[in-house]
C-alpha cells in the first residue's frame, strides 16, 4: 500500500456520559470507517480508544490518496453539435469550454440508443488529508447523541464540550477545525496526575505514550478488565469473592481513566436486612460492588472504584465507608417503615396510582391480573386460589418506600414482605417470579403459581397497551412490550406449557370489558407470531420453515415450536426436496381447478396404474398418521409421508391430472387432495425452498 500511513484522530472533551460510552465509541469507528470506505480510501484496522474524557480512533495503513478515476459526460448529440457544413455549434462550444477542452478534443460516443460528443479523462485521487476532515464532521454528527449540547457563545453542538482536537496522518499534523476547535497533536493525559499536555509523535504511539506518560489507559476493553481483576483481587484478600455486575462494571469503567480500588467496611447490623436492598444500595447510589463469602452470603465490606491512585488511601476508604453508611442507615429505615405494614393492607393505596390513563389503576390492573393468573393455573395444574392471592398481592410493593428508593426491587420486595406477613411460601415465590424473564437469557419462572402470575402479567399489559395504541413502533417500546411478548414465549415453550395463546389473550382483553376493542386480539397475536420468528432464528431457524408452520395458524407456541422442529428435521431427508416440489405442484393445481367441484374419491374412476399405487400408498398410511397426529408424533409422522415420494413421483409422470373428462379430472384432484391434506395437519410444505 504504497505511501499508507496511520491515521490518529482524537476529541477531548469533558466528562462523556459513562453509560453511553462504549456504543458511541463503536459507532464513531463505523462511521468514520463507512466514509472511508465510501472514498475508497483503502486501510487496515480501525482501532477505537474511549475513556471519560476522550473519543479516539487508530486506523491502520490508511492510503494517502483517492485513487484516480475515470471520468465521463455526455454531451449534446451529434446531430445537435454540429451544423450542415459541420461547424461546431453553440451547444458543442459550450459543452466543450465546460469540459475545459477543445471541441476537437472530445470523443464521440456511440451505441443502440444514439450518437454524442463525450468527454472522457482520468481525475487524479484527491490526499487523504484533504478528504479525512470533511469525513471526520460528517461522522461526529451522525453519531446517536439523543440531546447534544452547545457551549460559549458558538453554535457547534456535541454530547460535551470539546477541548481539543488531535489529527495525524503518519508524523504530520492535518490542519482542520473541528467541533470548533483547531486540531493538533497535543492531547491531554490524566487530569490530576498528569495534567498538563501530551505531545504525540505519530499515531502508533498514541496508546502507550497516553499509559506510560500521561496515566491513562485508553482502551476501553483493556481498562475494563484491569478494573475487573482490581475488584476481584480486593474481594480476595477480604477472603470472598466479588459480586460483579455487568453493567455496574461497564459504568465505573466509563467513570475513569486510571482505576484504583480500596475495601470498604459497613457495620454488620445491616446484613439484617435482605440481601438485595444491601445490593442495590451499594451498586446504585455508590457504584460499589458487594462481597460475597463462600456460601453467597454477603459480607460487611464492599469495593470502591477511584479515577486516581491517592497518596493516602486510608482517607479514601474512611471518606467511602461515611457515604455508604447513611445510605445503608436510610434503607434500613424504610425497610423497617414498610414492614410496620401488611403488604395486603397496601392494596388501597394502588387505587390512587393510575397505570395508564386508560387502562385504570394499579388496583384495577392487580385484580386481572387476579382473574386471568387464577384461570391460567386451572390450566397448568396450579392452585387456582393461591394464583388469585398472588394476582391481588401483585402490585403491592410498588407502594412501599424500598420500592420508590429502589424500582429493581419490585417483586423481589414483595416476596420478602409477603413472607413476613405469613402468606404462602409459593405466593411470596409468585411476586417476585411475575417479572421473570427480566431480559434476553434470564431464568424463567419455577412455580406454577409464578409462571401463572408472570404470563398474566405480561398478556394484560400486551393486550392493554396494544388497544391504547401503545404498541411498539420502530425503535421506541417504552412499555417494553418486546420483553414481554419474549417473555411469554419462553414461558410457554421453554415451561412445557400447552396453552392456546390466542385463547389467552382473548381472555386477557375480555378482563377490561368493553372498553376493549376484541380486533386487537388478532393483532397481537400475529405480533407475538413474529416474535416467535425471531426467538427461533436465534436457534439456526430457516425463514422458510416457520412459514410453513405458520401457513396452518397453530395457536398453541408449545405445539408450534413442535411441528417446527418437524419440519426442520423432514427436511433433512433425501425425499423432502421432491415432496416439497410435488406440495407445490398440487397447491397450483388445486388452485386453478377452484371452479371444479371436488367430492369424494371414487376408487373406480382410478385408471392407471400410478393414480391405484398412489391411493393404496394413500389409504396405508392414513390411519398411522391419524394417530400419530392425536399423539403429536410430528417428526415420525412426515417421516412416514416421505414414503409418499415414490408413488407421487410416478403420478406426476404417468398421469394427466387436468384432462378433458371431468369426472376423471375431479377424481384426481380429489386424491391429490387428499394427500396433500395429509401434509398440512402439520405444515404447508409447499412454502420451503
Amino acid at each position: 500500500m504504497s505511501g499508507a500511513q496511520d491515521l490518529l484522530v482524537e476529541i477531548g472533551t469533558e466528562e462523556l456520559p459513562p453509560r453511553s460510552m462504549r456504543r458511541l465509541s463503536q459507532a464513531f469507528a463505523s462511521a468514520v470507517g463507512e466514509r472511508l470506505d465510501k472514498e475508497a480510501l483503502t486501510h487496515g484496522t480501525v482501532k477505537a480508544y474511549a475513556t471519560p474524557r476522550r473519543l479516539a480512533l487508530v486506523i491502520e495503513a490508511l492510503a494517502a490518496a483517492e485513487p484516480d478515476r475515470e471520468v465521463h459526460r455526455r454531451g449534446p448529440a451529434l446531430r445537435a453539435a454540429f451544423d450542415a457544413e459541420g461547424r461546431p455549434t453553440p451547444a458543442a462550444l459550450g459543452f466543450a469550454r465546460s469540459c475545459g477542452v477543445a471541441v476537437e478534443d472530445l470523443i464521440r460516443l456511440e451505441n443502440e440508443q444514439g450518437r454524442w460528443l463525450a468527454f472522457q479523462t482520468i481525475a487524479p485521487g484527491r490526499p487523504t488529508g484533504e478528504v479525512v476532515p470533511r469525513l471526520l464532521r460528517e461522522a461526529l454528527a451522525a453519531l446517536p447523541i439523543p440531546k447534544r449540547m452547545r457551549w460559549g457563545a458558538g453554535a457547534v453542538e456535541f454530547v460535551r464540550p470539546v477541548h481539543w482536537v488531535v489529527l495525524l496522518f503518519g508524523p504530520e499534523t492535518l490542519s482542520a477545525e473541528v467541533l470548533g476547535v483547531q486540531s493538533g497533536r497535543e492531547s491531554r493525559g490524566h487530569r490530576f496526575m498528569r495534567p498538563g499536555p501530551l505531545s504525540i509523535p505519530a499515531p502508533r504511539d498514541y496508546p502507550e505514550l497516553l499509559k506510560s506518560i500521561g496515566r491513562v489507559e485508553a482502551d476501553f476493553a483493556e481498562r475494563q478488565e484491569r478494573l475487573r481483576r482490581l475488584v476481584e483481587a480486593a474481594a480476595h484478600a477480604q477472603g470472598g469473592q466479588a459480586l460483579i455486575d455487568p453493567e455496574l462494571l461497564e459504568e465505573v469503567t466509563g467513570l475513569c481513566e486510571w482505576p484504583a480500588v480500596i475495601v470498604g467496611a459497613f457495620d454488620r447490623r445491616f446484613l439484617g436486612m435482605p440481601a438485595e436492598v444491601l445490593i442495590a444500595t451499594l451498586k446504585d447510589h455508590q457504584k460499589c460492588f458487594p462481597i460475597l463469602d463462600a456460601d453467597g452470603r454477603l459480607l460487611p465490606y464492599f469495593v470502591a472504584t477511584s479515577n486516581i491512585e491517592s497518596r493516602d488511601p486510608e482517607v479514601v476508604r474512611r471518606g467511602n465507608e461515611r457515604v455508604v453508611h447513611p445510605r445503608l442507615a436510610d434503607a434500613a429505615f424504610f425497610y423497617e417503615q414498610d414492614l410496620a405494614l401488611p403488604l395486603e393492607a397496601r392494596r388501597t393505596a394502588l387505587g390512587r396510582i393510575v397505570y395508564q390513563d386508560r387502562l385504570g389503576s394499579l388496583l384495577d390492573r392487580s385484580d386481572r391480573l387476579a382473574t386471568l393468573a387464577e384461570a391460567i393455573a386451572r390450566h397448568i395444574g396450579g392452585d387456582p386460589d393461591l394464583a388469585r392471592r398472588a394476582g391481588l398481592l401483585s402490585k403491592c410493593d410498588l407502594v412501599t418506600a424500598l420500592v420508590g428508593e429502589f424500582p429493581e426491587l419490585q417483586g423481589l420486595m414483595g416476596r420478602h414482605y409477603a413472607a413476613r406477613a405469613g402468606e404462602p411460601a409459593e405466593v411470596a415465590e409468585a411476586l417476585a417470579e411475575q417479572y421473570l424473564p427480566r431480559h434476553a437469557g434470564d431464568a424463567l419462572p419455577i412455580s406454577r403459581t409464578g409462571q401463572a402470575l408472570a404470563l398474566a402479567d405480561k398478556l394484560d399489559a400486551l393486550c392493554g397497551l396494544s388497544g391504547i395504541a401503545q404498541a411498539p413502533s420502530g425503535d421506541r417500546d417504552p412499555f417494553g412490550l418486546r420483553r414481554a411478548a419474549l417473555g411469554c414465549l419462553r414461558i410457554l415453550i421453554e415451561g412445557t406449557l400447552d396453552l392456546d395463546l390466542f385463547d389467552l389473550l382473548s381472555r386477557a382483553a375480555a378482563l377490561y370489558g368493553r372498553s376493549m376493542d376484541p380486533r386487537v386480539v388478532p393483532v397481537v397475536f400475529d405480533y407475538m407470531m413474529e416474535r416467535l420468528r425471531g426467538y427461533l432464528a436465534e436457534e439456526g431457524a430457516r425463514s422458510d420453515a416457520f412459514e410453513a408452520v405458520l401457513a396452518r395458524r397453530p395457536t398453541r407456541p408449545l405445539d408450534f415450536r413442535e411441528r417446527f422442529a418437524a419440519v426442520t428435521a423432514f427436511r433433512a431427508l433425501p425425499e423432502s426436496a421432491a415432496l416439497a416440489a410435488a406440495n407445490k405442484r398440487i397447491a397450483n393445481l388445486l388452485k386453478q381447478a377452484q371452479d371444479l367441484e371436488i367430492g369424494v374419491l371414487e376408487p373406480g374412476l382410478l385408471e392407471a396404474p400410478a393414480e391405484r399405487r398412489l391411493s393404496a400408498a394413500l389409504v396405508a398410511l392414513e390411519g398411522p398418521v391419524r394417530e400419530g397426529l392425536d399423539r403429536r408424533e410430528y417428526t415420525a409422522v412426515l417421516c412416514a409421508l416421505a414414503a409418499l415420494r415414490e408413488p407421487v413421483d410416478a403420478f406426476f409422470d404417468e398421469v394427466l391430472v387436468l384432462c378433458e373428462d371431468q369426472r376423471l379430472r375431479a377424481n384426481r384432484l380429489t386424491l391429490l387432495r387428499r394427500v396433500r391434506s395429509l401434509f398440512l395437519e402439520i405444515a404447508d410444505l409447499s412454502r420451503l425452498q
